[in-house]
């Protein structure tokens, strides 16, 4: 356990951060009306923030995507979420509300996928989570090209601190483990110890940490352990909806970064009323992960159009990924962006 494992622990701890951002968009169910006079509707909920999309990108549309319409026409709101690591983002993935259907739809990013930017050409920058450079602006706009040209409305940042406080506020996280999960890393700050055994059980703040963060079991490698931290965070989900949401409002606004303003928050916590605990659907980016080293994850570019027809529940136009301009190579092939 040297260096190599140093590292992998290091950005492990900050994925921990992960599953808070993407209650974000559901524990505004729990946001008192009140909040949401007319003075106050364009004040960031999470207090201020460094960088807003709405001001920035009004929002990010790509008017050249084959998808533009179907875009702009949606009742959507779409939330960046972001665990940041030493100006990397180790973890990315894109809530999706569809506000007229009550339903979440929760994209994933792997942190390693492929993204050429003008002027950057070392390994480690041809990466997505290399993108982010303290500005979610770069994220948003880098997760866009590569959805072509998916609009991203606003971003949220997690805090690693505050996830144990928030499972316990939340009375626990009913899982099912689907193996013993077992690992020590001495030389992580401070030494990671996970213990959780195989079956069902209600993870605590402690062991839901431990869970998150564990990573070395997987067939799929990183990979596998991003649907499994899908996997606890619909359960989280779950949980939530059946619990009082305005006890755990103020713990997970305390430990988070965000431009979701009041007014944006009121009107997503309106259309959420009724929602059911099946109403998430998780996807990852479909993608071809390279077995040698700097280990991209290429996205495919046509399955990746045919994700966004299922979310959409639109016809697949006749060329999804031609005319998007400086993105693709070639169908199915790697996302190539002009540079942000």
């Amino acid at each position: 356990m040297g260096k190599e494992s140093l590292k992998r622990g290091t950005g492990i701890k900050q994925f921990i951060r992960v599953f808070i951002i993407a209650f974000v968009a559901f524990t505004v169910i729990g946001i008192p009306f009140h909040w949401t006079f007319r003075s106050a509707a364009e004040t960031p909920i999470f207090g201020p923030s460094e960088s807003s999309l709405m001001d920035e990108m009004s929002p990010l549309y790509d008017m050249n995507s084959p998808f533009f319409e179907a875009f702009e026409d949606k009742e959507r709101v779409n939330i960046l979420l972001l665990g940041v690591n030493s100006g990397l983002t180790d973890t990315i993935m894109l809530a999706s509300f569809d506000m007229k259907a009550k339903h979440v739809d929760l994209i994933s990013v792997p942190r390693d996928t492929y993204y050429k930017r003008q002027g950057y050409n070392s390994p480690s920058q041809m990466k997505i989570n290399a993108a982010y450079q303290k500005d979610p602006v770069n994220t948003a706009r880098a997760v866009s090209d590569i959805l072509l040209g998916m609009p991203i409305h606003y971003y949220a940042v997690v805090k690693y601190e505050g996830v144990e406080n928030i499972v316990e506020a939340m009375g626990g996280v009913p899982m099912d483990i689907p193996f013993t999960m077992k690992y020590n890393d001495p030389y992580d700050k401070p030494p990671l110890k996970i213990y959780i055994p195989k079956g069902q059980q209600v993870l605590d703040g402690e062991h839901a940490v431990q869970f998150l963060r564990y990573r070395h079991g997987y067939k799929e490698g990183d990979l596998g352990r991003v649907k499994a931290q899908q996997n606890f965070m619909k359960a989280a989900f779950k949980q939530m909806l059946s619990f009082e949401l305005p006890k755990i409002t103020k713990t997970i606004i305390e430990n988070v970064d965000s431009d979701i303003t009041l007014g944006m928050a009121a009107k997503i916590a309106q259309k959420a009323l009724g929602m059911s605990p099946e109403s998430i659907e998780t996807y990852m980016i479909p993608n071809k992960p390279d077995p040698n080293a700097p280990y991209y994850v290429y996205p495919l570019s046509e399955e990746i159009a045919n994700m966004l027809t299922e979310i959409y529940s639109i016809e697949p136009p006749q060329e999804a990924v031609e005319g998007t301009e400086g993105q693709t190579e070639e169908k199915g092939k790697v996302l190539d962006s002009g540079g942000l």
